[in-house]
């Protein structure tokens, strides 16, 4: 029994390899008595991967860190490959690892302290991004979240709130869950398991120091997830976990956003919008029509108002951090309660 797994899924890796290996070679946490192995699932590569796997393997084998590899003949996802490495692990503790990210030394020894705490967590931390200044927004929204806002604004298109190759947890919290759902090439398997961690009560936490150096590439798997794909995720979250709670409400977003909201819900919630809100004096004093071709009528007639004429709740479909501030500093001046008062989905 160790008490951590390191969990590694791995396809075509061979440009990254080395650098993770190393960055998980210098970590802090071997010069502690606490017992680690590595465990990688090759997901059907068809590079040099294998080959350099199996070098890392006499390495570490050498310095007393079991080092399991398992393969797949053809790739199964992501979802799959991070099953089969948990599947044939024995620690107590999982820390997830990307192949094409690399961790700072001591991310796993104050992720481990963090989480022997509470074994019902999924512990994150902040990250920086590699090449510098890629994804500005979502390093500065996932790095500034407050503890309160990890379970707040969870309906982004950002996904999870703490960024999937920052992960770890105890064992029960993977099993809880169930493992990864894997359907295909473009499975927002993080975000799945993300939601049923929160729906099965755990908790969410991060390490507030940048632990983790997440790289953007063009061959990235989370670049293969359509935002549409996620977007229907989180809409259907959305109205059975919110909307459904709330007996009428206004939509902060008068524009294409917002009109696509209205048109996708549920006949239910559809009649709990009393009218948008927004800042654009050309939509203010409207009204807007929204017919149904297949009933062949008008579903509803929405008018437009000032955003500070606005009550809650208020469902917001403005994206964060566009606006130099603008509307930040416009939703503040209201005093609204984020959780409460409002919700983003954006």
């Amino acid at each position: 029994m160790f008490d951590i797994s390191i969990i590694i899924p791995v396809y075509n890796g061979e440009k990254w390899i080395d650098n993770c290996m190393k960055s998980i070679a210098t970590q802090t946490i071997h010069k502690t008595e606490t017992k680690i192995e590595i465990v990688v699932h090759d997901d059907g590569s068809s590079d040099n991967s294998q080959e350099l796997l199996e070098n890392w393997c006499k390495y570490f084998s050498s310095r007393n860190v079991p080092f399991v590899i398992s393969k797949s003949v053809v790739s199964k996802g992501v979802g799959s490959a991070k099953n089969a490495a948990v599947e044939r692990c024995s620690g107590e503790f999982l820390c997830f690892q990307d192949i094409d990210d690399v961790m700072l030394p001591n991310r796993i020894l104050l992720q481990y302290e963090a989480t022997k705490c509470n074994h019902k967590a999924l512990t994150g931390s902040k990250i920086s991004r590699q090449p510098l200044n890629s994804t500005p927004r979502l390093v500065r929204w996932a790095n500034n979240l407050t503890k309160p806002q990890l379970k707040l604004q969870i309906y982004t298109s950002n996904g999870p709130t703490l960024l999937m190759p920052t992960w770890f947890c105890h064992r029960s919290v993977y099993d809880r869950v169930g493992g990864f759902v894997e359907t295909g090439i473009g499975t927002p398997e993080d975000l799945i398991f993300f939601n049923a961690h929160i729906d099965a009560g755990g908790d969410l936490h991060r390490v507030d120091e940048t632990l983790v150096i997440y790289t953007y590439h063009e061959s990235a798997a989370t670049l293969s997830v359509k935002r549409e794909c996620i977007w229907k995720i989180q809409l259907n979250r959305l109205e059975k976990h919110v909307l459904s709670n709330w007996e009428h409400f206004t939509i902060w977003n008068a524009g294409k956003a917002g009109r696509k909201l209205v048109r996708s819900l549920n006949p239910e919630n559809l009649k709990k919008v009393q009218m948008f809100c927004d800042v654009d004096a050309n939509k203010i004093g409207r009204v807007i029509e929204f017919y149904s071709p297949t009933k062949r009528k008008v579903i509803a007639k929405l008018p437009v108002i000032h955003f500070s004429d606005a009550k809650p709740p208020l469902l917001i479909c403005v994206k964060l951090d566009l606006t130099n501030g603008e509307f930040e500093h416009n939703l503040k001046s209201l005093n609204l309660i984020e959780g409460t008062d409002y919700v983003i989905f954006s």
